[in-house]
């Protein structure tokens, strides 16, 4: 870097501040050309908020962005873009009923006027083999699982030739070569003299890829280390002030429910097929049994998410049978499902579990508004909904200044915490949650993993989804692994190893490895 070359960012003062809430204050911070910088921070921290200032989506209230050392001003996303800023969130900004190429080319400067379908897809196409991230350019993003939605929006933004990358837990959904490929890319991308500023939780990886670490607490930046003089407990205690210890939560306490004898809830050689005829979930069999976390293991997009919605009556089966409480169950409805006490944890909570502009307190009662007591005689009681929401986020430990403000306000941990919880209530029979510590720091997953085997200790049982294999051989009892919408085996988790799940989740056949469970 020649001599007197300023940082592509520098950021003085910050402050950013919503209604009752302190996102943001006198935040410093440093990037220089040439670096990847990691921000860590709890959920809530500000980390988020911080760098949607930087990409003009909020504007600061306080202090000043100076990029290549002039002041600057974005007064929208695009500012920033043009400025070569380029930011993949870790909420998807896609148009959902447009077609993967078209998210691509949607307001690129460098997009071909009246490019046909062809034409885009073919630039689609070949964007996507460039820098190495598979997508079907003619699917429509609706139809796309959360992991296929996070390909497109990295796309987005390679494809635009960003000089400052900002990453927003970029490898939450990513499989590990995908995650090392991904790696290699911001590796290239920094050798060019580029910036890239990464959100993650993850701090292992953190560790690998970052040169400088900076950490936010409360809104405000604690400090930043170089990240050869850090480790991972280190960061960890700095970020949440207190030390994390992992056990084995596999481990059941005194006075535990056991693991009951029949299932409540059968799939038989169920399959689903999209409404472009593909089948998704390919003839799958699985037993849920009482207090026992039968966690799902497979790189997103293998048919998790058809089998999380199969299994809280979302989408109707094609072929096979679904038994709940020993009872067959004729047709997919999610109230049926909710009354016989299943609870979901979607794998996209703003977009399944959450209506983002309503309130805290209309989001909390959305599963109950139709009981007593906040149906009362066919009339919304509006203090009893307030009180159920009080009760969820005291739960959940989320500090809360106004129940009437839109949830999303709130950090997506916050979020994540308050559906869990929600959620939970009503999971007196069976949990399905889909990626439930999917961007939560590590105080907070440790939190999530809790509320799972508390649940399974009082005797329900639990569909644990999750890309992180640790977490899965920590809490579960069983582990299925998904590939192509097929359920590959069934392990046992105390005799699983990463090596083997890894191999079923490439699609090898568990008759080519030995000790391999089978489908029950």
């Amino acid at each position: 870097m020649p001599p007197g070359t300023p940082p592509v960012l520098q950021l003085r003062g910050i402050g950013k501040f919503f209604p009752g809430v302190i996102a943001n204050k006198d935040v410093d911070l440093d990037v220089w050309p040439g670096e990847i910088h990691a921000l860590l921070g709890e959920n809530g921290a500000g980390k988020s908020t911080l760098m949607n200032v930087v990409t003009g989506i909020y504007q600061p209230e306080e202090g000043e962005i100076i990029l290549d050392g002039y002041g600057q001003t974005f007064a929208s996303p695009q500012d920033a873009i043009r400025a070569g800023i380029g930011m993949v969130h870790q909420h998807f900004k896609l148009v959902q009923a447009f077609t993967v190429a078209e998210n691509i080319h949607l307001g690129w400067d460098e997009a071909p006027r009246m490019a046909s379908p062809a034409v885009m897809e073919a630039r689609t196409r070949e964007i996507s083999e460039r820098f190495g991230f598979p997508v079907r350019p003619d699917a429509r993003v609706c139809d796309l699982s959360a992991g296929e939605q996070q390909r497109v929006e990295i796309l987005r933004v390679l494809a635009r030739r960003a000089r400052l990358l900002i990453m927003d837990e970029p490898t939450a959904v990513l499989t590990p070569e995908e995650t090392g490929e991904l790696f290699r890319a911001l590796r290239a991308f920094r050798a060019q003299g580029n910036a890239v500023i990464i959100i993650s939780h993850k701090l292992d990886e953190v560790m690998e890829i970052s040169d400088r670490v900076s950490i936010l607490r409360g809104g405000r930046k604690v400090d930043t280390f170089t990240t050869a003089d850090c480790t991972p407990s280190m960061l960890a205690a700095t970020m949440v002030g207190r030390d994390i210890v992992r056990r084995n939560m596999r481990v059941r306490p005194e006075g535990a429910a056991p693991i009951a004898a029949d299932p409540v809830m059968q799939l038989r050689h169920v399959s689903v097929r999209d409404g472009r005829g593909v089948e998704t979930l390919r003839d799958v069999s699985l037993d849920l049994h009482g207090g026992e976390i039968l966690g799902i293991a497979g790189v997103a997009g293998n048919g998790q998410r058809e089998l999380t919605q199969v299994l809280t009556g979302l989408v109707a089966r094609t072929t096979g049978e679904i038994v709940l409480d020993g009872q067959s169950v004729v047709q997919a409805d999610p109230a049926l499902f909710a009354h016989a006490g299943v609870g979901h944890i979607p794998e996209d909570r703003l977009r399944s579990a959450l209506a983002p502009s309503l309130s805290i307190t209309a989001n909390m009662a959305l599963r109950e508004y139709t009981q007593a007591p906040i149906d009362r005689h066919g009339l919304y009681d509006a203090k009893a909904a307030g009180e159920l929401a009080q009760g969820i986020a005291e739960l959940a430990q989320v500090s809360i200044p106004d129940f009437a403000m839109p949830i999303r306000n709130l950090s997506g941990g916050n979020q994540q915490r308050l559906v869990a919880r929600r959620e939970i209530r009503i999971a007196t029979r069976v949990l399905v949650a889909a990626y439930p510590a999917r961007g939560l720091d590590i105080g907070a997953i440790a939190t999530m993993l809790g509320y799972l085997t508390d649940l399974r200790d009082q005797g329900v049982a639990v569909v644990f989804i999750s890309e992180d294999l640790e977490d899965l051989l920590n809490v579960s009892d069983r582990i299925g692994v998904m590939f192509h919408g097929r359920l590959m085996s069934i392990l046992d988790a105390k005799d699983a190893d990463m090596a083997t799940i890894g191999l079923l989740m490439g699609g090898r056949e568990p008759a080519d490895l030995p000790g391999a469970g089978v489908p029950q």
